[in-house]
């Protein structure tokens, strides 16, 4: 799986390394190409994952605010949920593309 924003990859992953939480692509933390985000002040919480952290995409000199989100320590009941723990997994918004490859 790879997640790209006007060309520039953020995320990359073999598809087994990703996990998909509600319709989500989530990408290990190792996937994640450094130097691109940068954590913002955004932060929610989710009823079932719990506090999630979301991130800014710097490319080139345009910032796009809260292009991506993590739960750096989802509940415990979620990652049962899930089968899989996703702590610090990233995902990202509508505007970035998430594709095969």
């Amino acid at each position: 799986m790879k997640a790209t924003m006007d060309g520039h990859v953020l995320a990359e992953a073999p598809d087994d390394e990703t996990i998909v939480i509600e319709g989500n692509v989530y990408f290990p933390p190792t996937a994640v190409i450094h130097g691109l985000l940068s954590e913002s002040d955004t932060q929610c919480t989710c009823p079932w994952k719990g506090r999630s952290q979301y991130f800014d995409a710097t490319i080139g000199d345009k910032r796009v605010g809260d292009v991506a989100w993590s739960y750096p320590d989802p509940r415990a009941s979620a990652i049962e949920v899930v089968g899989r723990d996703f702590s610090g997994y990233v995902a990202f918004s509508p505007g970035v593309a998430v594709s095969r490859g």
